[in-house]
């Protein structure tokens, strides 16, 4: 069981060797480049069948997202995924020991988001499905087995990537279910909305996760801007910022408190005597 252990890159470690960080900065940086060059190609390209935004709007569903509002949400995370790889050329060792903790996952979460695009862009809308479900277990994984890492591992590698995977399985599935323009259709989108809260508020309450509140209400926003312009008439726009403020209200609950090092509203605790390389640690630290 111990060499199955040592050669499993998901296993978790609390140390790594000089070898095996060389070998996730190496992946890492290039699947991260793949995932970035995949995604800006698709998102601007001039070939408009196969540029993400023209199937966005052209297969028009309950959970179309705005353009605007995604793409920034991915600039930021790519920068801060950035930042995070810069972390594993730490010459601190436990700092870059701690970022390639998660580099197994982060790398595989690359690889998928890039097949995603790919096989989104190209109308295969059930392979891309069956990638995006891939990648949830991938990374809910990587969260419940990762989850007290500082926010600079945190928010780029596991939250932000986690919670798009969460909102693209409705997007992407919207499309791939016929007739999705139909009463039916929006009944269920109607109802389904729902689960982003019941998601986030499940990670906001239960582990104190700010980062993941933020994410799924900039996300909840998108949702609520395109469904809005696409028809004003309609309870979806409505629904999904009601979900984005509640969310966002939640989440400062939780978020200043953090900051601060003062008591958590409710459930777990930070404590006013907290140091700041612990307050750096504290989204999920509900002690």
């Amino acid at each position: 069981m111990d060499h199955l252990r040592q050669i499993n890159p998901f296993a978790k470690r609390e140390s790594h060797s000089s070898t095996s960080i060389t070998t996730y900065k190496i992946l890492t940086l290039l699947t991260w480049v793949l995932s970035v060059v995949t995604s800006i190609y698709y998102d601007t390209t001039d070939d408009v069948p196969h540029n993400i935004w023209h199937k966005n709007y052209a297969f028009y569903s309950g959970f179309t997202q705005n353009s605007v509002i995604t793409s920034i949400y991915f600039v930021i995370l790519f920068i801060l995924q950035l930042g995070y790889i810069a972390h594993l050329f730490s010459s601190d060792s436990a700092v870059a020991s701690a970022a390639a903790s998660v580099g197994s996952h982060f790398i595989v979460n690359n690889i998928l988001h890039a097949v995603f695009v790919f096989l989104f862009v190209n109308s295969h809308f059930v392979w891309a499905e069956i990638i995006l479900i891939i990648n949830f277990i991938n990374l809910t994984s990587l969260y419940f087995r990762h989850n007290t890492y500082p926010r600079f591992i945190h928010a780029p590698a596991v939250s932000g990537p986690l919670a798009w995977t969460f909102v693209a399985l409705y997007w992407n599935g919207a499309i791939m279910v016929p007739h999705q323009h139909s009463l039916v259709a929006r009944i269920f989108a109607n109802v389904f909305v729902w689960s982003i809260l019941v998601y986030g508020g499940f990670f906001i309450i239960i582990y104190k996760d700010y980062t993941m509140g933020f994410a799924l209400s900039v996300l909840s926003a998108s949702l609520g801007v395109a469904q809005f312009f696409r028809q004003v008439i309609a309870f979806q726009w409505i629904f999904a910022f009601t979900i984005m403020s509640v969310l966002f209200v939640f989440t400062l609950l939780i978020a200043v408190p953090a900051w601060t090092g003062r008591e958590l509203p409710w459930g777990g605790r930070a404590s006013a005597t907290t140091e700041p390389a612990d307050a750096e640690r504290a989204p999920l630290l509900g002690e």
